[in-house]
């Protein structure tokens, strides 16, 4: 049967079938609304013409406490951090957005390397220079264009300043999966050095993504920062809550099978009646048809 013709409760019931039998199927209703939802916000079609529903562009997340009914759907891709320093503004419009896959922090010499300096007068300049160099990389991030900085590393309070100064927002220790999902859904590249073939450090302004808005928000009880309205593909964010750990860890299973389900479901765009309906079906049309022949050949059907 095809899913067009049957519309969205045809996705709420596979959904529900596929909750029945777990730890959410009591409230199969409500989590089935929350995964359809889910699943239409990131739906694409390509160039081809088929409709596409990449599950690792809904982002779930686990809060334990308060009941399972008050999980929610957020609209855009959400990140279990905060901004990095209080100056630092909590939205930011029309985002461009770094992601960087290394840290921030007051440049040292790497393990073995040994600096040997004759004249005592020149020790306060090597650790001034030490300082320039990241002041230098966070200016060549700034000057691209960039008010959003995402990164898996640390940054400092000393580099934290030089984000306040220009009013950019800076998003520190965030896990590698989720930037390389920002990433894909802003444009962005996530950038593991600066260094170039010439061996210099630039940072070009089409390795960044663009969003309509990044910000702070409180969801539940925690602070989260959202990706709202990415350029290149659309998001979406389940925030689950439950009574402890071992229960939303289960939950996040449940979801995810579900959302597998709907995902299978409009991409083929078709779907079989469960229950046995088949079955009965296949019975029924085997009953009237040996009644219509006479002869021993009955037995056999």
């Amino acid at each position: 049967m095809k899913v067009e013709d049957l519309g969205k409760d045809c996705l709420v019931n596979a959904a529900k079938t596929s909750m029945s039998s777990k730890i959410i199927g009591v409230d199969s209703e409500f989590f089935s609304s929350l995964v359809v939802e889910a699943a239409a916000a990131v739906k694409r079609t390509n160039q081809k013409g088929e409709v596409k529903v990449p599950v690792n562009a809904v982002n779930i997340l686990k809060a334990h406490g308060r009941s399972s009914k008050e999980s929610v759907l957020v609209n855009g891709y959400a990140l279990n951090c905060t901004v990095a320093s209080q100056e630092m503004p909590k939205r930011v419009s029309k985002a461009k957005i770094a992601c960087l896959d290394f840290s921030l922090q007051k440049s040292k010499m790497a393990m073995g390397v040994q600096v040997l300096i004759e004249d005592p007068d020149k020790l306060d300049g090597v650790r001034r220079r030490e300082m320039d160099i990241t002041k230098e990389r966070i200016q060549k991030i700034l000057s691209a264009g960039a008010n959003v900085v995402m990164t898996t590393g640390g940054i400092d309070d000393l580099c934290l300043k030089y984000f306040t100064e220009v009013g950019a927002m800076a998003v520190r220790r965030c896990k590698k999966e989720d930037l390389k999902r920002i990433a894909k859904a802003t444009g962005a590249t996530l950038v593991l050095s600066l260094a170039n073939l010439e061996g210099e450090e630039t940072f070009d302004s089409s390795l960044l993504g663009q969003a309509e808005e990044v910000v702070q928000e409180r969801v539940c009880d925690d602070e989260l920062i959202l990706v709202r309205n990415p350029k290149v593909r659309s998001a979406a964010s389940i925030i689950l809550r439950g009574a402890n750990d071992f229960m939303v860890d289960e939950m996040e299973r449940s979801i995810h099978d579900a959302l597998c389900v709907v995902k299978r479901v409009l991409e083929s765009n078709q779907v079989v009646p469960g229950g046995g309906a088949v079955e009965a079906a296949l019975s029924v049309y085997l009953e009237n048809f040996a009644r219509t022949l006479v002869s021993v050949t009955v037995a056999y059907v």
